[in-house]
């Protein structure tokens, strides 16, 4: 019984963990996109 709650709760870390690893990815490509809008409107 040791075994498995260790499992689900090591499983559950994983999963918390890469949840909040896309989201930083997901966050950084925005801002990546921003300042190439902003570099482009800038050079009309």
């Amino acid at each position: 019984m040791k075994l498995l709650s260790t499992l689900l709760i090591l499983a559950f870390a994983v999963v918390v963990t890469g949840c909040n690893t896309f989201a930083g990815a997901g966050k950084d490509i925005q801002k990546g996109g921003e300042k190439i809008e902003g570099a482009a409107e800038s050079s009309k």
